[in-house]
């Protein structure tokens, strides 16, 4: 492993799931390392690494458990400027809420379409927290968890008048605002009361106005932006 050359480590006790992220992966970021082991006893291995992001597996595990905590203190004490994601296998908004305070910069379940979960790992990677769980149930909460869904919406409106501004059309805002959360298009069309077509759309006008080839390559020109400081206005 070179030293300079960008690595992701990915933590996951179960081979078949654990060879699957990190073949995909290296199709996708041709050019770096990807170190994968059973557990964070074998987190030396990546010491003289350039480690830009950790994937730790849950593994069923509460988030307040010693164990999780143990990993992510192991983790902190190698990598400490590296953001850590959990791989999940529950859709649950209290492990994602619990998480998220402690410092957890993406949440990437198996309920995932393939095509959102590389774009939340490009988010994550630029700087970014992914939580599509968190925002994606918001408009379903009881009033029991109104704080946490008036928040919510409050980054939801910064985020579409944002994209207002940049010159997207009010609706195409919107749309972009809730693709950006991770959200299918299905989900899409639910939260925004529209039909799948309309959908389809406005994220058809959205990536002609990026000069985007998908909705992954949306995402991604928007962090890009994002990152280097540029407007997000289209071209």
């Amino acid at each position: 492993m070179g030293r300079n050359i960008p690595t992701i480590v990915v933590i996951q006790h179960s081979t078949l799931a654990r060879t699957t992220v990190v073949k995909l992966l290296e199709r996708e970021f041709a050019g770096w390392n990807f170190v994968d082991m059973i557990s964070t006893e074998s987190l030396d291995r990546a010491l003289d690494a350039e480690v830009r992001l950790i994937a730790l597996d849950l593994a069923g595990r509460g988030v307040e458990s010693t164990s999780l905590r143990d990993d992510l203190a192991a983790i902190a004490a190698r990598f400490p400027q590296a953001p850590i994601t959990l791989l999940l296998g529950t859709d649950d908004v209290d492990i994602v809420r619990q998480a998220l305070k402690m410092g957890i910069r993406g949440f990437f379940s198996t309920s995932l379409p393939i095509d959102i979960a590389l774009a939340g790992l490009r988010l994550v990677l630029a700087g970014g927290t992914f939580c599509p769980q968190l925002l994606g149930v918001v408009a379903d909460e009881s009033n029991e968890h109104a704080p946490a869904r008036n928040e919510a919406e409050k980054s939801f409106d910064e985020r579409t008048q944002y994209w207002t501004i940049a010159d997207f059309t009010p609706r195409e805002a919107e749309v972009l605002a809730e693709l950006q959360c991770g959200c299918s298009n299905k989900v899409i069309a639910g939260k925004l009361n529209l039909s799948g077509h309309t959908v389809k759309m406005h994220l058809q006008h959205i990536m002609r106005k990026l000069q985007a080839q998908n909705r992954t390559e949306v995402v991604a020109r928007l962090v890009r932006r994002a990152e280097s400081g540029h407007d997000a206005s289209p071209n």
